[in-house]
């Protein structure tokens, strides 16, 4: 049995000096909630043979229980002390203001997170959308129970709450506790967030590291957008797997790279497109220039068999993922809040084998008209000449 209660809003919600508090907000309730501490928290879900976690990301907060069947009560409860009544204690707030801190510098200290965010934040410059999901030490510090209290009133307001469960579950069951645990729930309504714009640039960063890491970002579409599955196709014919044409030309044929791979970042009105590869600082620009000559042969219509190999390998991942019982409950919170109704996988695969070689040409037309990308480039000095070499490759 898998629990999941989504609230639809994150770090997308903050204004700059409110940057990371979604998150520190949904490490405190962590805290104490309830009548209950910490660790009893995870003891009394522990104690039946289940888990108990959460997620915080650009558009949703949530929090999720695994347990064996029967479970489904306990976690209703649990996890609706959570979301509704944290303890918010002022020294828990101070210790776990330290905890965060480590996280960030985790973070900046992994060369693969860290351009990541580079490329985000270049991106979407002067957005929430190109804020760190953890924030700074500085945001994150003037945070106190009393704020914090009111900032999460407004991010787990009940118009954004989605309780979503699968596996062993019975449905009158689950509307019973969701009309027990959540049916007062009370907050503010937030104002709605502000068009996603993508602004694009360069960062780079030279760090003495053993290979160059490089993150390529092309403004797309957002997941309400019809030409979504076009946009997630594109990326698995240019990057998706060891048959992808990125695979073949930058590793298998000029030997540029050991990883590389493209992907689809979307948000409910805005996406990217993406690749990443890790490779040898002096291979960094004319690793670059390949990428940039894959992503323009998608002007080019696919042939009939490398489509429908997409199609499959898409269509693949995304039912296979579908086995956990928890990613079930979380897909269909995610599509309840896009959509307002779960879309039945018949229906998403309809919509995958629609997709035509025109609509991918059509879309990397539409990428490549807005003449903006952000590049991050970290590693050793030689390879900060990918990012203009991107820039000149593909757009001259």
């Amino acid at each position: 049995m898998a629990l999941s209660v989504v609230a639809g809003r994150g770090a997308r919600a903050e204004d700059l000096a409110r940057s990371g508090w979604s998150h520190l907000l949904e490490h405190m309730v962590f805290k104490g909630a309830g009548g209950r501490s910490a660790k009893a928290i995870v003891e009394v879900i522990e104690a039946g043979g289940g888990n108990i976690n959460a997620a915080t990301g650009y558009e949703r907060t949530s929090f999720q229980v695994r347990a064996l069947a029967g479970g489904l009560d306990l976690g209703s409860a649990v996890i609706a002390d959570l979301v509704q009544h944290p303890t918010m204690d002022e020294a828990d707030l101070a210790r776990e203001k330290q905890v965060v801190g480590q996280e960030i510098a985790e973070a900046a200290d992994a060369p693969d997170d860290l351009v990541f965010e580079m490329a985000q934040t270049a991106a979407f410059a002067g957005q929430p959308l190109g804020r760190p999901i953890l924030g700074t030490t500085d945001s994150i510090g003037v945070a106190t129970p009393q704020t914090l209290g009111e900032w999460r009133a407004s991010l787990y307001g009940p118009d954004a709450l989605v309780v979503s469960a699968a596996g062993a579950v019975d449905e009158d069951e689950l509307l019973r506790l969701a009309e027990r645990d959540f049916g007062a729930a009370a907050g503010a309504s937030p104002t709605a967030h502000e068009p996603g714009r993508f602004v694009g640039g360069q960062s780079t960063h030279a760090k003495p590291l053993e290979q160059a890491n490089l993150v390529l970002l092309l403004p797309a579409v957002g997941a309400k957008d019809d030409a979504y599955f076009a946009l997630r196709l594109l990326a698995e014919i240019l990057g998706g797997g060891m048959a992808s044409r990125l695979f073949q030309e930058a590793r298998e044929v000029r030997g540029l790279a050991y990883a590389i791979d493209a992907y689809p970042e979307t948000y409910s009105d805005v996406g990217v497109l993406g690749v990443y590869a890790g490779c040898a600082a002096a291979d960094a620009a004319e690793l670059a220039k390949v990428c940039a000559g894959e992503i323009q042969g998608m002007l080019t219509p696919v042939g009939e068999a490398e489509l429908a190999r997409a199609k499959a390998q898409l269509k693949g991942a995304m039912f296979m993922g579908r086995e956990s019982a928890l990613a079930r409950a979380e897909q269909a919170a995610g599509q309840v809040l896009l959509f307002d109704r779960v879309l039945d996988p018949d229906e998403v695969a309809r919509e995958v084998d629609a997709v035509m070689p025109a609509d991918l040409v059509a879309l990397t037309e539409r990428i490549l008209a807005q003449r903006a990308s952000a590049v991050a480039v970290l590693g050793p000095r030689a390879s900060l000449k990918a990012a203009p070499a991107f820039q000149k490759a593909l757009f001259g």
